[in-house]
């Protein structure tokens, strides 16, 4: 997967250079949230109620592909996000979509007065508005894979945004979304700068993902200071009814 955009963050590199955002699953998940991480061989992924993100090596083999297969379950319908390759015989292409990864070039980011912290208190809220205003994959452990934030009116949860994948040096910001009832009062720009503010605080830099042909995001995120870095896609595939063994998943460490 190569770099379409120009300088990256710190400096130029060739474009077909490998860095860290071309498969930040696998960062994340052999860095920052290595606790989270399940394992089959060179196969990690996330636990299935903390986010559906599972990470392949760059080149995934053979072996690779049957230790997936197993590690989901015979028949099971796997995410397979930024995977550009092609999908071994016996497996089928169930869902894709263009995607494209953005990068901070300039945020304004700030704190915000009214967005508070939200925990697993909350998560019922959490998964409600989700359900409502549908940002994309948002599990009950979703909130312990960083700060999440959220704007409240009259008790009721009506904004949020949140940190997911971790690579190092590098924080993501997802799960922005807002209620049909309260949109154009910008307040997920504000909890993009404010969950920003805190990733850069931490001295990391933040970047995120969204659907090339979510317009109305794009523009958004680039009038707030996010730079295109590189076109991916989101993808899912069914894996093979029979699998050459039934190893259950086992943590890393």
């Amino acid at each position: 997967m190569s770099v379409i955009a120009g300088p990256g963050v710190g400096g130029q590199a060739p474009a077909d250079a490998p860095h860290i955002l071309d498969n930040p699953a696998l960062a994340s998940l052999t860095g920052p949230h290595a606790h989270f991480a399940e394992r089959r061989g060179r196969v990690l992924r996330y636990p299935v109620d903390v986010s559906p993100w599972l990470a392949l090596p760059d080149e995934p083999h053979a072996r690779d592909w049957a230790d997936l297969a197993a590690l989901a379950g015979p028949g099971a319908e796997i995410p397979l996000p930024g995977y550009r390759g092609e999908v071994p015989d016996g497996w089928e292409i169930t869902f894709r979509v263009e995607g494209v990864q953005f990068v901070d070039d300039g945020l304004a980011a700030a704190p915000d007065a009214e967005a508070v912290r939200l925990g697993p208190a909350d998560v019922p809220e959490m998964l409600d508005l989700v359900a409502r205003a549908q940002p994309g994959p948002f599990g009950p452990r979703t909130v312990e894979l960083g700060t999440y934030l959220g704007i409240r009116r009259g008790g009721a949860l009506i904004a949020m945004a949140g940190e997911r994948l971790h690579p190092p040096g590098w924080t993501e910001i997802s799960a922005v979304c807002t209620d049909q009832a309260f949109r154009g009062e910008g307040l997920a720009t504000r909890l993009i700068l404010a969950v920003a503010h805190g990733i850069r605080e931490r001295g990391e830099t933040p970047f995120l993902h969204t659907g090339a042909h979510n317009t109305d995001a794009i523009r958004l995120y680039e009038s707030l200071g996010f730079r295109l870095r590189r076109r991916t896609a989101f993808l899912a595939a069914r894996a093979p009814e029979r699998t050459a063994d039934d190893r259950a998943a086992v943590p890393v460490a």
